[in-house]
């Protein structure tokens, strides 16, 4: 399905319905436009028009689009909800490497897909895995879950940003070795990986939560230091959500993608 999403081109839900965990979670979007789809387009009736469902209808829609593009897997769920079987999973993922799109994969349940992917050994190289950080204390929980597992690139959705973030410890650095090339005595680095991309975003909706410019501007500028892609989606300007980067500072007027 098309999407308004800056950052992708392509929603795909062969889930829908999700559980709220978060800070992050309080003023849902998929909740809200769940709750307006109830009983129609495969979500079931309110009040449950929000649980966890299992769309298997919807698990060939990317083998019919010809053109490849980026796609963010379940805009509308979690992939790995705890009350998604571990074999539906490997269902989506089986359909993504049929493909040759780009497929997005964002979670705040990163000890699930830690597990499922021990479990699987899938390793797909066209897929992006990424968790969400909506303040310090989620990022420091759920990225060092994200950088122990494999994939093509590992990524946060700073999203909605509810204070000040820092990532540097989370970024890739290099750091001297102690030890020398024979050949020119030149001393060798050591480069340590992290996150390949970070994204940005102010919250939007009723009862928004306020997002700093500031808070925003530094974590371009810890992107920024260490060479690392950053997408700024959206922010508040005099208390009015901003998608247009020409109405911004300059400094965030930044919206990179790591390939």
């Amino acid at each position: 399905m098309t999407t308004k999403i800056t950052w992708t081109d392509e929603t795909w839900n062969p889930i829908t319905g999700c559980t709220k965990i978060s800070e992050g979670c309080a003023h849902c979007y998929a909740a809200r436009m769940a709750k307006r789809l109830a009983g129609r387009h495969g979500y079931p009736e309110a009040p449950h028009e929000f649980d966890v469902t299992m769309h298997h209808d919807r698990l060939d829609q990317p083998l019919q689009w010809k053109k490849p593009r980026r796609v963010f897997v379940c805009s509308m769920s979690d992939l790995f909800h705890d009350d998604v079987p571990w074999q539906f999973i490997s269902e989506v993922f089986a359909v993504m490497a049929q493909t040759k799109h780009t497929f997005q994969v964002l979670t705040k349940r990163p000890r699930n897909l830690n597990t499922w992917q021990g479990w699987s050994g899938w390793l797909e190289p066209r897929v992006w895995l990424g968790v969400t950080a909506e303040n310090q204390h989620r990022a420091n929980k759920r990225i060092p879950l994200l950088l122990q597992t494999p994939a093509a690139v590992r990524f946060v959705s700073v999203e909605p940003m509810l204070g000040p973030v820092d990532l540097d410890r989370f970024l890739p650095y290099k750091t001297d070795s102690g030890a020398s090339d024979p050949n020119t005595g030149a001393g060798i680095n050591v480069l340590y990986p992290g996150l390949d991309w970070v994204i940005c975003g102010c919250e939007s909706g009723p009862g928004r939560r306020p997002m700093k410019l500031e808070w925003a501007i530094d974590l371009v500028r810890q992107c920024q230091s260490a060479g690392v892609s950053i997408f700024v989606k959206q922010i508040e300007i005099d208390g009015v959500v901003s998608h247009d980067p020409a109405e911004w500072p300059e400094e965030l007027r930044v919206q990179e993608w790591p390939i």
